[in-house]
């Protein structure tokens, strides 16, 4: 049985030094165990934290709003990615399905990048898991009720210890194995994910508008394997064109 998760917890009571000992887990935790410049740290929010009138999760909301995160998740990095950092980072969690890594990058595509953080902090597991004053951290390694077994290894594939920088990883390291429904061995995570002749295929449906006269939606269906959608997502994200589902082929 895995051992119990250690988590920071704040308190009313807590002192200044306890405070900025919760500050400096939600930046690792949130920002993926970055070095956080003086510059780039949010003094406001923080303030805000030690004097109370915001709790650790409206915190942990500021963090992954800030630019700190967008330029280095969102901007910089492949959806698919971003999606499953999003999890690691803010549920303590891989994802379980490919249908939960659908409906966030839909999300994100239609509502914008701030709808797509809320949708984690403001979620029943957030809220169940963490609260309002615990700092989110690693669940994937320890057994809770209604978690997939298969989260745990995958879980391994996004975190490989306290040496890892999130951010120096710029490909998915689950697309196949989510994709597939398949399992992760536990090995070195590579920045590559490689195909094979039996990997599953995927239908992305994405919608646009045409420019002629009468103006009309046009629906346009792509067939990709799984080890090329997040080259295929960011094509369509580079047009007009808005994603309505992803759906494997049987």
């Amino acid at each position: 049985m895995a051992s119990p998760a250690v988590f920071e917890l704040m308190w009313s009571t807590d002192s200044l030094e306890n405070t900025q000992t919760i500050i400096r887990a939600v930046y690792k935790q949130v920002l993926g165990n970055p070095h956080v410049m003086e510059s780039e740290r949010l003094v406001a929010a923080e303030s805000q934290l030690c004097d109370r009138a915001i709790s650790v999760r409206d915190f942990v909301r500021a963090v992954a709003k800030s630019d700190f995160y967008r330029t280095r998740y969102f901007e910089s990095c492949a959806p698919y990615r971003f999606v499953e950092l999003n999890f690691k980072h803010l549920l303590g969690r891989a994802p379980q399905d490919q249908r939960e890594i659908s409906e966030h990058i839909v999300r994100c595509v239609a509502e914008g990048y701030e709808a797509e953080i809320d949708s984690y902090i403001d979620s029943d597991e957030y809220q169940s898991a963490f609260g309002e004053n615990i700092v989110p951290y690693s669940r994937g390694k320890n057994s809770e009720a209604n978690m997939k077994q298969v989260g745990y290894n995958r879980t391994f594939a996004l975190d490989r210890g306290p040496a890892q920088i999130d951010s120096a990883v710029k490909s998915s390291q689950l697309v196949y194995s989510v994709a597939s429904n398949s399992t992760n061995s536990i090995k070195p995570s590579s920045a590559t994910v490689i195909g094979s002749g039996s990997e599953k295929q995927f239908k992305i449906v994405v919608s646009g508008s045409k420019f002629d006269s009468p103006r009309r939606v046009s629906t346009t269906e792509y067939i990709v394997p799984a080890s090329k959608m997040t080259p295929q997502i960011q094509r369509i994200n580079r047009t007009s064109g808005k994603i309505v589902s992803i759906t494997e082929i049987a």
